[in-house]
């Protein structure tokens, strides 16, 4: 394909900085539609955006003939049956993470595209921002040795009633609570630095009786290549914290998993290197321009199906289902 034309279902909050305008700003691509059940905010959407096409209903945007590739922005619930749709209408697609409800849904998507010989990606953009492609660079480079453990620590005050009745904190909707959401994008980051998982456990409890899902949740597990690694989500803490720690044979670095913060390697008897790399406007655009590539033969995007199911696999671990 010489320019990919994408529709969005779902074009929420999401798509507005975060993802929208990066389909229509990456190289050889154009937002061409977009759908959501609510048609006048479709309308206003398109509007806003400058995009030709608005649908209130997802069957006609995955029909439209000018549709080349579909950006599901929907909350997980509906992850699977729409990319479903978007299979046996013959389309690649990229769906937003956490991938699907379950590790199994995730099985049939992929079986679905596999079959099809369509490809799937999953929204983890963050193995595209230059600041994850400098840890990799790191790590690959022997920059603290031999990497023997990581540790994830993600924190946060209780939510308060205005926030917990958003749809991540809702376990019919989200598959979980705010683990599944933010603990997806730990796991996926650690799959792109590290490797993939062999095996995961963990401990998900409830401490404050605020929602039904889960607040604090621990996990231990252990990569393929031998790295061994622990974490702690916990979303009822005094302060808010955001890291994932590498250590060394002769170092650690540390890097913020959702903060815009900086890159710090440190190696053993030397002054700490600091790498302050900024995301870039649109976060989602580098990850678009790599499966954009793809399509146009010119590269590959390393957020798959396969790799997000590996994701989905290491959290139903963490939360002994």
């Amino acid at each position: 394909m010489s320019v990919v034309r994408w529709g969005i279902i779902g074009c929420g909050d999401v798509t507005e900085v975060k993802s929208g305008p990066g389909f229509q700003k990456a190289n050889g691509s154009s937002l061409v539609a977009v759908m959501r059940r609510d048609t006048a905010k479709a309308e206003d959407y398109a509007r806003r955006h400058g995009v030709p096409r608005a649908y209130g209903d997802a069957d006609a945007l995955i029909g439209d003939s000018d549709v080349d590739a579909v950006y599901i922005a929907t909350p997980p619930s509906s992850h699977a049956p729409l990319a479903l749709k978007v299979a046996s209408a013959g389309k690649p697609c990229l769906v937003e993470k956490p991938m699907a409800m379950t590790h199994a849904e995730c099985l049939a998507m992929g079986a679905a595209f596999r079959d099809r010989r369509l490809p799937l990606w999953v929204a983890y953009y963050r193995r595209a921002l230059p600041r994850f492609l400098k840890v990799r660079e790191l790590l690959d480079a022997g920059a603290i040795g031999s990497l023997t453990s990581v540790h994830v620590q993600v924190t946060d005050v209780l939510a308060d009633d205005v926030t917990r009745r958003n749809w991540r904190f809702d376990p019919a909707i989200a598959g979980a609570g705010l683990f599944f959401d933010l603990a997806s994008h730990c796991f996926d980051v650690l799959d792109f630095l590290v490797g993939p998982i062999a095996e995961a456990s963990g401990h998900a409890i409830n401490t404050a009786g605020a929602y039904e899902a889960e607040d604090v949740t621990t996990a231990a597990f252990r990569f393929e290549k031998g790295v061994v690694g622990t974490g702690v989500w916990n979303f009822n803490a005094a302060v808010k914290t955001d890291s994932i720690t590498f250590t060394g044979s002769a170092g650690t670095i540390v890097v913020p998993v959702f903060a815009d913060g900086d890159v710090v390697s440190i190696r053993a008897g030397a002054a700490a290197e600091v790498f302050p790399i900024r995301n870039p406007p649109h976060v989602h655009q580098p990850l678009i321009q790599t499966i954009v590539d793809e399509l146009g033969g010119r590269g590959r995007c390393e957020s798959t199906g396969v790799s997000a199911a590996r994701t989905a696999w290491v959290m139903e671990g963490c939360l002994r289902r």
